[in-house]
């Protein structure tokens, strides 16, 4: 018997103490009259802002509109192009007697990638030469009969007719002589063209011809395309037509992304094409660029931001703090601990910033809390560097309160924001 009432009584003091902590939970967690809310409000108040400047004052954020100048990007992808890309052909059929450079050379301008079969075209170089020395020969002898016809016709030994005869003679003579120089030039053309010559600077591509191949001048016999400099041709938006137009004038300044580079490469735009494109409403641009380092490759797509203009003295402001609203875009411009909407144009947006009108230099706008706000509304400014403690306060004096026995009104005091 004594065994039962021992169980009977523990099970008795069970449940009162879960009657007890169930009552001290909901007693603790139960609003009271004159109780403070988290947000600063009174315990079943409406909202902040609900009811415009009556009600209480709503935490917010601020920002100050900055006055600075501001560049205006247009970033695109452009494309890597060579300025100059030059396909070598021969220009007479001629047998390929010597490759003198390898597939991925970096040849200068001039300096020679093939050597063709010139023994023919020695030889008629030589035969030309030999005719112009002949006749060049035939002519030194009639300009001495001339000048000898001369003489005699002074002493009236002959007549005038014969010492004109022998005038025409050297006169044609020289006539031949020309034509001698003029063949031997050709010659000499003839047997330059079987010394092929890098035309300019730059990079061989793929070569697929030999030594002992026939070269025909419809065949080519490599590429050579220029590295350095390279440009990067880009579409620009045709709304920004006559800023790049002025931007060209000045060359102003062109970056290109890299792949796998943390530093963009710095051109100049050099080129603006005559045309718009109506299909896309684009115009292709051009810009310059120093490639000693081969960093830029022709084909090769990059990212590509040039400046087209420069906004003096612009008002910049976040864009998180500007309010698409049925009127328009707004910003809550604060005044007095009271916010009031203002009307503001975006000109140019940027990162997370805008260039707006409507707004002057220094005013305070709302960045956070816009929700909760009414024209009118009353506003306090939060502290973020003073939160941490805040809260620290805040926590220590719940669980004084809760170690005390405190009651529940004490509790959410101690929940109410010390701003």
């Amino acid at each position: 018997m004594a065994l039962k009432a021992l169980h009977i009584a523990a099970g008795a003091a069970g449940i009162a103490l879960v009657a007890g902590a169930a009552w001290w939970y909901h007693a603790s967690n139960a609003p009271v009259s004159g109780a403070v809310a988290a947000d600063g409000r009174a315990a079943g108040a409406p909202a902040p802002g609900a009811s415009g400047s009556t009600g209480p004052a709503a935490l917010v954020t601020l920002a100050v509109a900055q006055k600075q100048d501001v560049p205006v990007d247009v970033t695109v992808n452009g494309s890597v192009m060579s300025l100059n890309s030059v396909d070598v052909r021969p220009q007479v059929s001629n047998m390929i007697q010597k490759v003198h450079v390898k597939e991925g050379d970096f040849v200068k301008a001039g300096q020679p990638l093939f050597t063709l079969d010139s023994r023919a075209d020695q030889a008629n170089l030589a035969k030309a030469k030999a005719q112009q020395q002949k006749d060049e020969a035939t002519l030194a002898d009639l300009e001495r009969q001339y000048k000898r016809s001369q003489e005699l016709l002074a002493q009236n030994f002959i007549a005038k007719s014969a010492t004109e005869t022998v005038l025409a003679q050297v006169e044609a003579q020289r006539a031949t002589v020309a034509a001698d120089r003029a063949a031997v030039q050709s010659a000499a053309v003839a047997l330059s063209f079987d010394e092929i010559r890098a035309p300019i600077a730059g990079r061989t591509g793929a070569i697929a011809v030999f030594a002992g191949t026939l070269a025909q001048p419809a065949t080519s016999l490599v590429t050579i395309t220029q590295l350095d400099p390279i440009a990067v041709s880009f579409p620009v938006p045709e709304g920004r037509l006559q800023d790049l137009l002025q931007a060209s004038k000045a060359r102003s300044p062109v970056l290109a992304m890299i792949p796998g580079k943390p530093a963009p490469l710095r051109g100049a735009l050099s080129f603006v094409d005559n045309t718009v494109d109506p299909q896309v409403g684009t115009v292709r641009a051009k810009a310059q660029f120093d490639n000693g380092e081969h960093l830029l490759w022709p084909g090769q797509y990059v990212n590509t931001s040039v400046t087209v203009r420069t906004i003096k003295d612009a008002v910049v402001v976040p864009l998180a703090a500007i309010i698409t609203s049925p009127n328009g875009r707004i910003v809550y411009v604060v005044k007095d601990d009271a916010v009031q909407p203002r009307k503001v144009e975006i000109d140019y947006s940027f990162a997370d910033k805008a260039v707006v009108k409507g707004l002057q230099p220094g005013e305070r706008i709302v960045l956070e809390g816009k929700q909760n706000l009414r024209p009118g509304s009353r506003v306090r400014i939060e502290k973020p560097s003073g939160a941490p403690a805040a809260k620290g306060a805040a926590s220590g004096a719940r669980g004084a309160a809760s170690s005390a026995g405190a009651p529940a009104s004490a509790l959410l005091a101690a929940r109410r924001d010390p701003t």
